[in-house]
């Protein structure tokens, strides 16, 4: 599977940026979808997940209520709206999809885990000026 994740830019602190994950040639429907984040010098964090129908979402804290995570299974594209943006929120976004792991399962006690993803996206810069 191979994920594409776009939308990213330059924004400035409470301004707002949509991020859309798509692949070619699979449906996402099947994957439960995480965004992760690397801002420079830093670990790559898990910032949100939405389960494969869309009904579940995760959050870290740090963007509770300023991001919200969704999906269009017809369009097969994931998407993370990213509101309030903040210098810290600057990275590269990286979108990962899991395939199996959701059918065994709770989402929220694995999403966090880079390990528990089976494809990676190639990022996309986001950069929040102050």
């Amino acid at each position: 599977v191979q994920l594409q994740a776009s939308g990213g830019g330059l924004v400035q602190a409470g301004g707002s940026v949509r991020l859309s994950c798509t692949a070619s040639g699979h449906t996402l429907g099947y994957y439960t979808i995480g965004w992760f984040r690397q801002a420079p010098g830093k670990e790559r964090e898990g910032v949100s997940c939405i389960s494969s129908s869309g009904d579940s979402t995760y959050y870290t804290d740090s963007v509770k209520g300023r991001f919200t995570a969704s999906r269009d299974n017809a369009k097969n594209t994931v998407y993370l709206q990213m509101n309030s943006l903040k210098p810290e929120d600057t990275a590269v976004y990286y979108c990962a999809a899991d395939r199996y792991r959701w059918t065994y399962y709770n989402i929220a006690d694995y999403w966090t885990h880079q390990q528990n993803y089976d494809y990676w996206g190639q990022g996309t810069q986001v950069t929040v000026s102050s």
